[in-house]
């Protein structure tokens, strides 16, 4: 089982190494880490470095899709070659995945359009403009061979969900445990409802803070465009057809 985990330059550590963690241990599983071309990329903290092991072109139809999010998720968003990537191992993935704001590529790829997805809490809003249906209270969403994961550590839950639909409730267990994956958090703000205005105001301080010092504060408001500018020219060549 070919289990293809999308790297680019900005990728969050934990949305990528927490699933990892969980699906090597999966039955026969073969663990590619993808980027244009193999070598060394950094995550989002400029300290991590992780080798992508092979490029797009020499994975082409992988049976599990992982997608992790990252500071720079917007911009490689924007990236052609990466969505014509997605687009086609989508078209014959038994699983396409995304991890927090992982699940934006998806979008930009079109293969959340018409179906409910979620991503990390900064993200949610953004999904709409893909034709995406938001949801900002589930974990782990499902939708057919379709499942996003929200923000970061939310990565561990979906592989997990993952492994026992790929392998059953026994081996997902078992890996839980030999990952002692038991989580106990000291505090309890982890999600938007639970948080105090303070915290919520803090936690996105740190997020503009991260995006700037990643050059990607106007990351965003880019792909936005992109996807009105895609919409408008739909628009008009669907007009022309039905007036012709």
């Amino acid at each position: 089982m070919q289990i293809a985990i999308v790297l680019y330059p900005g990728f969050t550590s934990l949305d990528f190494i927490g699933p990892y963690e969980v699906l090597r241990m999966l039955p026969d599983a073969e663990i590619r880490f993808l980027w244009h071309e193999p070598g060394p990329v950094h995550a989002d903290s400029g300290v991590l470095v992780v080798a992508a092991t092979h490029t797009f072109e020499e994975t082409p139809a992988p049976d599990v899709v992982l997608v992790p999010g990252g500071m720079t998720s917007a911009e490689h968003a924007r990236d052609e070659k990466v969505l014509a990537w997605l687009r086609q191992a989508h078209r014959t993935s038994t699983w396409t995945t995304s991890v927090c704001s992982g699940s934006v590529l998806l979008g930009a790829a079109g293969i959340l359009d018409g179906l409910r997805a979620t991503s990390h809490w900064s993200c949610v809003p953004l999904l709409r403009t893909f034709g995406a249906r938001p949801v900002g209270d589930e974990r782990i969403v499902h939708e057919g061979k379709v499942v996003t994961a929200a923000g970061v550590s939310a990565g561990l839950d979906m592989a997990l969900w993952l492994a026992g639909e790929i392998a059953g409730p026994a081996r997902a267990e078992s890996i839980q445990l030999v990952i002692e994956y038991d989580p106990q958090p000291p505090y309890d703000a982890g999600h938007l409802s639970k948080a105090s205005a303070r915290t919520k105001a803090s936690a996105t301080a740190l997020l503009a803070s991260d995006l700037a010092a990643t050059g990607q504060l106007l990351t965003p408001g880019r792909l936005l465009w992109d996807q009105a500018v895609r919409r408008a020219r739909s628009g008009r060549r669907r007009t022309k057809v039905s007036a012709g």
